[in-house]
């Protein structure tokens, strides 16, 4: 009989931490830089609600321009698998009762994906969601510890 196989932790990530590392907002860049670079690394899994890709996009070409927020949604798109969100998760999200659909929307994606964490760093901002949150801080410390086992 083997030892159970280690899982890699799985962690939907918000909309400004991604921001974060985009825009090199200090001073949270340098967590959420670290934790998008033990995703890369393989480290961890790491997920995107299919609504913030255009989000980053629009804010992006805002704040600098087009090119850098092309390169940016197709990084993130390379290193993050995106979650489809239908109906049903915005029906979920809704019924969150969140004061901000956007969020709910993040924690519906979480849910669909079955994710350790929703990593932001506004959690005031999803109080009462069924979900584990953390900083980016907090998440590279999970990496840290130890290994969950497969369920």
């Amino acid at each position: 009989m083997g030892f159970p196989t280690a899982r890699k932790l799985k962690f939907l990530i918000d909309t400004n931490i991604l921001l974060d590392v985009v825009l090199e907002r200090p001073p949270w860049v340098a967590d959420a830089t670290g934790l998008l670079d033990a995703i890369a690394k393989g480290r961890a899994e790491g997920y995107i609600a299919g609504h913030a890709v255009t989000t980053v996009y629009y804010v992006v070409e805002r704040a600098r321009d087009r090119t850098l927020a092309a390169t940016a949604v197709s990084d993130l798109l390379q290193l993050l698998a995106v979650v489809p969100l239908g109906s049903a998760d915005f029906q979920r999200a809704l019924g969150l009762g969140l004061r901000d659909f956007e969020d709910g929307c993040q924690v519906a994606a979480s849910l669909q994906v079955g994710a350790d964490s929703l990593v932001t760093r506004n959690p005031k901002d999803f109080k009462g969601a069924p979900v584990a949150l953390h900083s980016a801080g907090e998440a590279l410390a999970l990496l840290g510890a130890a290994t969950f086992p497969a369920f």
